[in-house]
């Protein structure tokens, strides 16, 4: 990614808050701190003069001036110390606002149109959107506020100050064999040489750790995924006994953290070494600068005193990039990472779905003239030219690889290659259930009727559901918070999908294997009490077990290379 693509897609994130329902606020926000900032410039132009007048007051020995600057001094800290910590109070405060808003505008568009599965099936490079989210954001907006604020602040600081030490330093005047040169305000000058030389050198030192923190993010959410990745399918991992190659798995990533993280040490003390050592070179750089006057006389112990916090005022404004590279460094990586998210996402929006979705006057879903392709073109049906009416039970059928499931995620409209129509009754409603089950975290009862909420006045009877499908022993824990997906095996899990069909009342379904784990009795139950309460509902199944043709009305078998066909049974 370029940098004025990137630094467009940091405008386009930041302009999105601010023209949102809640610029008003959060533009009325900000200016209060923005004025806060601006107030703590000003104390410390105040604080500059009282240098002068206290550290002349010392020279001349005035003891009668002394307690009154004390005052004084005391007057501005306090004033300052409150405008700097509702500067951070409300700074916060507009963070966790802005924050809320943007991540509900990523959840909304992540969730939005299967984006989420999408983006894990289409796009391989798209790594940990929920760090992304989580972190990034957060990161992102924190980084935006200080720095800008920071910047800002630095800003006026210059400008308030440069004048100052303007005043201050008077005039230089360098003799040349018979001519003399004079230079008015030599300190300004020479604090922006400094500064100035001082950012191009940061620039050159700590550059590399841009990618550096990039690739520092990544592997951190690479390590922590596998672990959780772990935790979903332990299970599965114990019964292979696969420990040893989970933990050769988690090493390898590690070793990809800390490699890239002496990486980000080594350069982060080089530019350490060089910020330390600029900053301790910029205390006596304008002690020496300042001297001569001084000890000529042209310049009382308060001058002095004030010349250097100005000097140090301006300097540091100037110094701001040398100071903040660090953070210019992660913003950067961060702004990257969310632009590609954004780009992928805006990607995975704009793709065309390539069956047509229309409406169908007759009671049945029909399908016309489908090709679905894989992503690299090659067909995996051709023309397929197919009915399903209210109440058929149809059977997909085939060896592995020929395109059932495709065909079911097509239908769903989560494939998006290929094309055709697919005509619809509006007033259908269309269920998917895959061979494993998603069962939420929360009680029993909200994971049996998911993907609806609990009704408020619910009427089904799901303590007789239970015990239709051999489940009686859960009709006690229907309000009980678990783990669900842990506790119940996967036939059990397939057994509540099936209430599921029940208690959402499709008028289509789609099952993929979605008895493969049951026995044959529960498998011909399940079939039968859909039939029993739902007669006028489609029923499409994938399934590979020959004990569920006699389920099925119609089999549509696909043969390979685009070719299918359609067995109707007497």
């Amino acid at each position: 990614m370029t940098k004025r693509a990137m630094a467009k897609n940091a405008w386009i994130m930041m302009r999105s808050y601010w023209k949102s329902e809640e610029r008003w606020w959060a533009r009325g926000l900000l200016a209060v701190i923005v004025v806060l900032s601006l107030g703590q410039v000003y104390m410390l132009v105040l604080l500059n003069q009282w240098n002068n007048d206290f550290y002349n007051a010392l020279q001349n020995y005035d003891y009668p001036s002394f307690w009154p600057l004390i005052g004084h001094f005391t007057l501005i800290a306090f004033i300052y110390i409150i405008m700097a910590v509702y500067a951070v109070y409300l700074r916060q405060m507009l963070q966790i606002k802005w924050r809320t808003w943007m991540t509900r505008h990523y959840l909304r568009s992540w969730m939005a149109k299967q984006v989420y599965y999408k983006l894990q099936v289409l796009n391989a490079d798209m790594d940990n959107p929920d760090q992304r989210i989580s972190e990034d954001i957060n990161a992102f907006i924190e980084l935006t506020l200080s720095l800008a604020l920071g910047f800002l602040t630095q800003l006026t600081t210059l400008l308030a100050f440069i004048f100052v030490l303007w005043n201050l330093s008077g005039i230089l005047n360098i003799p040349l064999g018979d001519t003399v040169i004079s230079v008015p305000g030599y300190m300004v000058f020479l604090c922006l040489f400094y500064s100035i030389v001082g950012t191009w050198l940061a620039h050159k030192v700590g550059r590399r750790l841009i990618s550096l923190n990039y690739d520092q993010q990544r592997y951190e959410a690479d390590f922590r995924f596998n672990m959780v990745r772990v935790r979903e399918n332990s299970e599965s991992i114990a019964f292979y006994q696969g420990e040893l190659p989970e933990l050769e798995g988690f090493e390898d990533r590690f070793k990809r953290v800390i490699k890239n993280f002496w990486g980000l040490m080594k350069r982060t003390k080089l530019l350490n070494f060089y910020i330390n050592g600029y900053g301790q070179l910029a205390i006596i750089f304008p002690v020496l600068m300042a001297a001569p006057k001084y000890f000529a006389g042209e310049m009382q112990l308060g001058g002095l005193m004030q010349t250097l916090s100005a000097f140090g005022r301006v300097q540091d404004a100037l110094s701001y990039f040398v100071n903040v590279y660090d953070s210019i460094a992660k913003y950067v990586a961060v702004i990257r990472r969310l632009s590609n998210f954004t780009d992928h996402m805006e990607e995975i929006d704009r793709l065309q779905p390539g069956f047509a979705r229309t409406h169908s006057q007759e009671h049945k879903m029909v399908l016309r003239n489908m090709d679905i392709l894989l992503p690299d073109g090659k067909k995996l049906l051709e023309g397929l030219n197919f009915e399903i009416p209210a109440g058929e039970y149809i059977l997909i059928s085939g060896k592995s690889g020929t395109g059932k499931s495709t065909l079911l995620r097509a239908l769903a409209e989560i494939w998006p290659y290929g094309q055709g129509s697919i005509a619809i009754p509006d007033d259908w409603r269309v269920m998917f259930l895959p061979q494993r089950p998603y069962l939420p975290l929360g009680t029993l009862r909200q994971a049996i009727y998911y993907p609806q909420s609990v009704p408020k006045d619910e009427a089904a009877d799901l303590s007789a559901l239970l015990a239709e499908l051999g489940l009686e022993s859960l009709a006690d824990r229907l309000d009980e918070t678990d783990d669900w997906s842990r506790i119940l095996s996967l036939g059990e899990q397939q057994r509540i999908a099936f209430i599921r069909i029940i208690l959402f009342k499709p008028q289509l379904v789609f099952l993929d294997e979605s008895t493969s784990a049951m026995d044959e009795g529960y498998e011909a139950k399940s079939y039968d009490m859909l039939r029993h309460i739902l007669p006028q509902m489609a029923v499409v199944s994938v399934g590979h077990r020959s004990s569920i043709v006699a389920r099925h009305d119609t089999v549509l078998r696909l043969v390979g290379n685009g070719a299918w066909m359609i067995e109707r049974k007497l």
